[in-house]
């Protein structure tokens, strides 16, 4: 059952085939199985688990099920989960649990959906390789030598090795793109404000967006249907109307418009991944659609905006980790200062802390207008540059990562060389705008993504791009042989 996709388990599930609560152990036996070596969860809920999916089993039978009753999913522990330790990756929440629900996982819960766990990832989810968890790393299950990807890591690893039939991720700068595009997952990053941060631990507040991560747009669009929608207690959320995500998945790409940036296709970006996407491409140009160059010149300046007000919004979002109310505190401080300093030194890992005071100097006086100030005007004209280019075009296209995952602790010491892993999906954070990566084909052995972006609120466009490829390739549904 464990290679059925989203739609085909819930047909099972409503037609008796299989019940609940067989479906979830065997999805916890395979966690039981498999994640000790690939290291994909923090927390397994076995008990809740079963719990939850025994009152799916009574809710599918009283006929008051919803599309994703009964099916097993898992959450980046990143989300607060009521009962439930939520660590962020890090030692200084290793001993927090969360007293309430995120809008995001209380969402799934009301449609009856069943929590397997928590999903590991990179510290406060700064990171692109899931190396920076307080857990230890994540293992890629196409190569366990290599990284997942990050700081979604161990979602992606999780839908990629059929641990869990989906998960949720959170995407910064790439986070959860780039973990797609590395184990062979689609990836979706919503428009800024579709899906609320309420009850999500913040790292870059103005960046932060959660989104699924399935194994096809398909999966990803039911998914999106309970994820998206408004919530007052999030200041951020828009108030605006939800569609049906599956709805417009089979309508034809017949005149579709495809901008491809000439700058994603430059020195840096792997020979072989370039022949990956622009295979990729010629599948669209088949279904009807048409390619056209074009530019955003501010992309080389995406990574350096991005560096610079990530880590300022990083270092306000972190000063409440303090030792004081919860998390992490040191043993017998001295005073309240040594509180301060012990606590935050011994809770937060080395990433962390570099992004901490990257963050406080450019925010700091005499430098907030040369630092944070000019990197914000650089990320009005980057957004500048994609609504220009999305009056030509209706979808813009290209590689979502510059290489295939790479061997772990191999860039570790390069922190400059990590960033640039990044350098095709920051922008679309920085502009608010929706994007996508969907399995386009493989690299030694490795997958790649095509990353897919849309104007802002036209994920059900995304959605459709991604479900007529995967309808004519089948990339989506290879899975790694250990597995």
């Amino acid at each position: 059952m464990y290679e059925k996709s989203l739609a085909e388990l819930s047909r099972s599930l409503k037609a008796g085939e299989v019940s609940s609560v067989e479906l979830t152990q065997s999805y916890l036996d395979r966690i039981n199985t498999f994640d000790n070596d690939l290291n994909a969860f923090i927390t397994v809920c076995p008990d809740l688990a079963l719990e939850q999916a025994k009152a799916a089993d009574e809710r599918i039978v009283a006929g008051q099920a919803t599309p994703l009753t009964g099916i097993p999913l898992a959450h980046k522990d990143i989300f607060c989960t009521e009962g439930i330790k939520t660590s962020c990756g890090s030692k200084m929440l290793d001993n927090f649990i969360a007293p309430y629900e995120s809008t995001v996982t209380a969402n799934f819960k009301a449609a009856g959906t069943v929590n397997l766990g928590k999903l590991n990832m990179d510290e406060f989810a700064m990171g692109g390789s899931n190396e920076n968890s307080f857990y230890g790393p994540v293992k890629n299950p196409w190569n366990r030598d290599m990284i997942p990807g990050g700081s979604s890591g161990g979602s992606a690893t999780a839908v990629a090795a059929r641990l869990a039939a989906a998960a949720t991720g959170t995407d910064t700068g790439g986070s959860i793109r780039q973990p797609a595009s590395m184990c062979g997952i689609t990836g979706l990053k919503p428009t800024y404000g579709r899906v609320s941060r309420w009850g999500m631990i913040a790292f870059a507040s103005s960046l932060d967006q959660a989104g699924p991560m399935a194994r096809s747009a398909e999966d990803a669009a039911m998914m999106l249907n309970i994820m998206a929608g408004f919530d007052p207690k999030d200041s951020t959320c828009m108030d605006r109307a939800v569609p049906d995500y599956t709805a417009t998945l089979n309508e034809p790409l017949k005149g579709l418009r495809i901008g491809l940036p000439k700058e994603y296709f430059a020195e840096g970006l792997d020979s072989r991944v370039e022949q990956v996407v622009r295979d990729a491409i010629a599948e669209y140009k088949k279904l009807g659609a048409t390619v056209k160059e074009i530019s955003l010149p501010q992309t080389h300046h995406c990574v350096a905006a991005y560096y610079v007000i990530a880590p300022a919004e990083a270092s306000a979002n972190l000063s409440r980790f303090d030792g004081v109310r919860f998390g992490h505190r040191c043993e017998d401080p001295t005073d309240l200062e040594d509180l301060y300093k012990r606590s935050r030194g011994e809770g937060f890992g080395s990433e962390v802390k570099n992004r901490i005071m990257v963050g406080a100097y450019a925010l700091s006086a005499g430098y907030y207008d040369a630092y944070y100030a000019k990197a914000q005007k650089l990320r009005r004209m980057i957004r500048d540059d994609f609504l220009k280019a999305f009056e030509d075009v209706d979808v813009i296209m290209g590689p979502t990562a510059p290489t295939p995952a790479f061997p772990i602790g191999s860039k570790a010491d390069d922190p400059v060389a990590m960033y640039l892993g990044d350098i095709f999906t920051i922008s679309t954070n920085l502009a608010g705008l929706p994007g996508m990566s969907v399995p386009a084909g493989m690299v030694d052995g490795l997958p790649v993504g095509l990353q897919i972006i849309a104007p802002h609120f036209e994920e059900a466009r995304l959605l459709n791009v991604g479900h007529q490829f995967q309808l004519v390739t089948d990339w989506h549904q290879q899975k790694p042989e250990a597995i």
